[in-house]
């Protein structure tokens, strides 16, 4: 028996207990892994999603998380693996799995939680073998977007090829981002940490990362995260992108996919040494410099942004098409839009900073696009995504058709998907904490309590696990040519009907369009 790794079909294909269509089991978004039995049985008539009609015979396969042997309708399996970007429920902050069509992993951004390693750990068998990630992306160093790469690196089984940062490092001192240079009236950033040798350097200084005060010792928690790491060989490469590396090493443009590098935006005042411009304050400047990606796969692009402001989209604006952002007028606003699509423009768009108001509509004119999915989450004291972003993106998105708006927040709503996950694990931990101190003396007593946490900590998994696997995700799936946006619905309408399938084709030689059934 030639057992073979397939997939499921576009946009979804439905398991069925026998190769008779008529008790199903579950429905499968496009993409999902499937593994071919090769055995072939029964036959079929039916309509594809286009109307067309089609014949064939049942496919016999497993299925994760169907017990057994499962049928699929032949025209509802595909071989080619395609691109996924699955954007987590997280909670407040970013975090997205990149899995591109050769298989290999990037995970950019991992909020502030353990959410992301917990749905990564679901989805990569526990993590029960050596696992490596072809790379990791620190957009920048927020709490919200980095804190959550820890357990990868605690986890002795986890290895990540590549991490890229945005050369900013925060430390202790009066310049908590490093020595600023007044360059033609200018402040500009001068300390960037650009590779791993540099970043070794830096650590020497211990008084930068860690602080001794009254006998008390803290650390930065940023720096300290990426040692941590580094002394525990979890990463090979550590290297700064910017829109001078035009691509990510690997993803050039004679690549079928390609990650193109936009942001930060590196400029040399002086000398040949990179700096980044001040953005006004701490916290503008190291969000406004966040790594911003542009991916394209044959004819599908995604933009990935991290926590842009006014001032960086104004500054990626300028840089990228020699125009002055803000403009000055209503013609010149229209050039500026007109030239930065030609750079900016996209079919799926991650909403920058989690819905924040610090937007330009400029810059969301020139993304232009038809989805846009928004990461934010419940426990912050921001009202993310706000009602002035909602209402710009939808007003500044491709016309001729029915924009659409996704939120990890917003997907996740019943008690069955966890309203409140922090709530409910801070009450989890207790409950086990509760347990482990609970006295016993006996061996018949140790025994039982060993048990007891042993069978509390596998529940634990599968509640929180399932929180942040099942519900709350925005899958984006493509095979370079249409594309289809997915969540898993909180409760199925049928067997059949287990996710929420936005489809986004292109009419004739048009642009992608959602194709809506109203």
């Amino acid at each position: 028996m030639a057992v073979k790794n397939r997939f499921a079909g576009y946009p979804a294909a439905v398991a069925f207990t026998n190769p008779d269509g008529k008790t199903a089991v579950g429905q499968l978004r496009w993409g999902q892994f499937v593994l071919d039995m090769d055995e072939r049985k029964g036959s079929y008539t039916a309509k594809d999603v286009h109307g067309n009609q089609v014949s064939g015979k049942y496919v016999k396969a497993r299925i994760r998380g169907h017990k057994g042997d499962c049928w699929i309708r032949e025209h509802e399996i595909q071989n080619d693996r395609l691109l996924e970007a699955i954007f987590i429920d997280i909670g407040q902050g970013d975090g997205c799995l990149l899995v591109t069509p050769k298989d290999k992993k990037i995970v950019i951004d991992a909020g502030e939680g353990d959410n992301m390693f917990r749905f990564l750990r679901w989805r990569f068998g526990k993590f029960s073998k050596k696992f490596t990630f072809e790379s990791a992306v620190i957009s920048h160093p927020d709490a919200d977007h980095y804190k959550g790469f820890t357990p990868f690196f605690d986890n002795e089984k986890v290895f990540f090829e590549t991490i890229y940062h945005n050369g900013i490092m925060e430390r202790f001192g009066k310049n908590p981002l490093g020595s600023k240079k007044t360059v033609g009236g200018r402040k500009f950033l001068t300390d960037l940490i650009t590779s791993k040798t540099q970043f070794k350097n830096w650590l020497s200084v211990r008084s930068r990362w860690k602080s001794t005060k009254n006998g008390r010792t803290s650390f930065k928690q940023y720096p300290k995260m990426l040692r941590d790491a580094l002394v525990k060989k979890r990463f090979g490469k550590f290297t700064m992108l910017s829109q001078e590396d035009e691509f990510m090493p690997g993803y050039g443009p004679d690549q079928d996919l390609s990650i193109q590098v936009l942001g930060p935006v590196v400029e040399k005042k002086s000398g040949n040494k990179p700096m980044l411009r001040w953005l006004s304050s701490v916290g503008k400047t190291k969000n406004g410099h966040s790594v911003v990606l542009r991916a394209q796969y044959h004819d599908v692009s995604i933009l990935l942004g991290g926590d842009l402001n006014i001032p960086a989209e104004d500054l990626l604006l300028s840089h990228h098409t020699g125009l002055s952002s803000p403009a000055s007028s209503a013609d010149d606003e229209e050039a500026l839009v007109s030239a930065a699509r030609e750079v900016f423009q996209v079919d799926i768009a991650k909403a920058c900073h989690h819905g924040s108001s610090d937007f330009s509509s400029v810059y969301l004119k020139a993304t232009n696009p038809i989805a846009t999915v928004i990461s934010s989450g419940d426990n912050e004291p921001h009202s993310h995504p706000r009602a002035d972003a909602l209402g710009t993106i939808g007003v500044c998105s491709r016309r001729g058709g029915r924009p659409l708006i996704f939120s990890t927040e917003l997907a996740r709503s019943s008690k069955e998907s966890i309203k409140h996950p922090h709530v409910l694990k801070r009450d989890l931990f207790g409950q086990l904490d509760a347990i482990k101190k609970a006295p016993a003396k006996t061996p018949a007593e140790k025994k039982k309590k060993n048990k007891q946490v042993a069978d509390f900590e596998e529940q634990l998994d599968k509640v929180l696990d399932r929180s942040v696997a099942v519900f709350g995700a925005i899958s984006v799936v493509t095979d370079g040519f249409k594309v289809i946006v997915a969540q898993k619905l909180e409760r199925a309408r049928s067997r059949k009907h287990m996710w929420d399938i936005y489809r986004l084709e292109a009419e004739g030689n048009g642009p992608l369009r959602y194709q809506s059934k109203h």
